[in-house]
């Protein structure tokens, strides 16, 4: 479970999403973001999709290890999807009914958005990080809020403090499976009990 945490993974290539410049990734992550929470219709979701089939396509990093960074959210998906399954807006056409539990029409609806809305944004966010370097990704934040440097705001020091955030995830979670495999090796058992 560790090892499919994709954050911060850097995965080298040669494809139009590698090439362009981080701003412009940058500001493209955080516009599919955006749109993702925007989106209340069919059509919005579907177009949503086929942007992100188009960006995936485009950066020519294999499907599997896209897929690999939602296996750790597969709890948060499973509760998200069941709150909003009995989440009820008033006039809803309720289809089931027990104690204080409602199923309803709106509330599939909203759960399969959010579903969507979830793995969109894990699988369009963490190609941020897999087609840009730490490095240009620093270059490319301090490039970007560089106007705030007219406010006294240190823009250089945010910047190199969130890459070096994203680079030592990676390093962390490695250290953390060698340590769990040590473990496993002495006779600790991570399978049950707390």
């Amino acid at each position: 479970m560790i090892k499919d945490i994709t954050l911060g993974q850097y995965f080298p290539g040669e494809s139009v999403l590698h090439k362009m410049d981080p701003r412009m990734k940058i500001f493209l992550t955080f516009f599919v973001m955006v749109n993702l929470f925007l989106a209340v219709s069919v059509y919005a979701y579907a177009f949503m999709i086929l942007c992100a089939i188009v960006i995936i396509s485009l950066s020519h990093i294999p499907l599997k290890l896209i897929m690999r960074g939602i296996k750790p959210l597969i709890y948060i998906i499973v509760f998200t999807t069941v709150l909003n399954m009995f989440s009820v807006p008033p006039n809803a056409k309720i289809l089931w009914q027990f104690w204080i539990f409602k199923f309803s029409v709106e509330g599939i609806t909203n759960s399969a958005f959010m579903i969507f809305r979830l793995i969109l944004l894990v699988m369009t966010t963490s190609l941020l990080t897999y087609t840009t370097s730490p490095t240009l990704l620093t270059d490319g934040l301090e490039r970007l809020f560089s106007p705030l440097k007219k406010i006294k705001v240190p823009v250089h020091d945010f910047a190199m403090m969130m890459t070096i955030a994203l680079r030592f995830i990676p390093t962390l979670i490695e250290e953390t499976d060698k340590i769990m495999s040590a473990q496993k090796a002495r006779g600790a058992d991570f399978e049950s009990g707390k």
